[in-house]
């Protein structure tokens, strides 16, 4: 694990790291309880307008659908399903935080069926989230130079918002001793109102979100975010289950535990690293769950990112997977097809 020590005003440091099994961290902000701020009252920031897509993203959408030929081996059948019947994500903005630094050290290699690349973590999980849902709009924010500024928000349409990147701090202290910056300010305060929809990566640690690792850190972003409105806690699968093949968790990944406010907002999508090239981890589960938001809000384009927030945990799938239990996979296996099938949702 890499770390880059910042100027310190204080002995007790929260750091930040990008959630794949082989980490790279950054420290950031210092904790402190006389100075712990407190994010209700965030009020959305608008954005004018969105980034473009990857350019190493071989993806060109048309007015006219998608061809199903652009499925990759990864994603579920579901959305080439949801393409042919013209839902792909248009009207909706997908806002990635994530580490988009060219250095080697932030570099992965991958091939998500575009070709072999080595690229940014911000790179694949923006990459990804745009092959789901590719008439999406795409920003994104890089924390480590803007984590002082609050995320902007799309004016029109629905906002959703990929954090794949966990903020560890030791056990020791609580949520009320976080001195967060403005960049998660105002992301938990967009999951606590619901201005926005937030897929959150799990993390990697094989516990429950909300318990110790083996380093006796916590991350408090998942502790913070569990309380909300529209978050969605998203944990690796072994691969997309079916009900012939069923699907386990990663050995890796968190899971929900015994919170039911956890369990509550906790899904899960298949993550095989030989279908992705060698990419692992929850980072990579967080997009695919932000894609299957911006579709949804391609459809219901009048419902709140509450309402399909719910819409997505409401119908996930349980007999897809291997020993179902609410304390390990939540409310299930993601399906879009369940979550588009109504003609309108509350």
């Amino acid at each position: 694990m890499k770390k880059i020590l910042p100027k310190l005003s204080h002995l007790a440091i929260l750091s930040l790291v990008l959630i794949t099994p082989s980490s790279f961290a950054q420290l950031v902000n210092p904790i402190s309880a006389a100075t712990s701020i407190s994010v209700s009252g965030v009020t959305p920031v608008a954005k004018a307008a969105a980034t473009t897509a990857p350019t190493w993203v071989k993806v060109s959408p048309t007015a006219g659908g998608l061809s199903t030929g652009l499925n990759q081996a990864w994603m579920s059948p579901d959305v080439s399903s949801a393409w042919s019947s013209g839902y792909s994500g248009k009207g909706s903005t997908i806002t990635s935080i994530d580490n988009f630094s060219t250095a080697t050290s932030n570099l992965s290699t991958g091939n998500v069926g575009t070709g072999t690349f080595s690229l940014s973590h911000g790179a694949w999980t923006a990459g990804m989230s745009y092959m789901i849902a590719p008439n999406a709009s795409l920003a994104s924010q890089d924390y480590t130079t803007a984590s002082g500024t609050l995320i902007p928000l799309a004016k029109t349409g629905l906002n959703v918002i990929n954090a794949s990147y966990a903020m560890y701090a030791a056990k020791t202290y609580t949520v009320a001793n976080m001195n967060w910056s403005k960049e998660e300010q105002s992301l938990i305060s967009y999951a606590t109102n619901g201005n926005a929809i937030v897929a959150k990566a799990a993390g990697n640690d094989a516990v429950a979100i909300g318990a110790a690792n083996a380093a006796g850190q916590i991350d408090f972003l998942n502790t913070a975010l569990s309380t909300g409105k529209t978050q969605i806690f998203v944990g690796a699968l072994t691969g997309n289950g079916t009900t012939t093949a069923k699907a386990s968790m990663q050995t890796y990944s968190n899971t929900a535990g015994t919170n039911t406010l956890v369990q509550a907002h906790f899904l899960s999508v298949g993550v095989n690293s030989t279908q992705l090239g060698g990419l692992a981890g929850t980072s990579f589960a967080a997009p695919i769950v932000s894609g299957y938001a911006a579709i949804l809000g391609s459809k219901f384009t009048t419902s709140t990112p509450t309402s399909i927030t719910n819409q997505l945990l409401n119908t996930a799938r349980t007999d897809t997977l291997n020993n179902y239990s609410a304390a390990v996979y939540g409310k299930g296996e993601a399906s879009l097809s369940r979550a588009l099938a109504p003609a309108t949702i509350k």
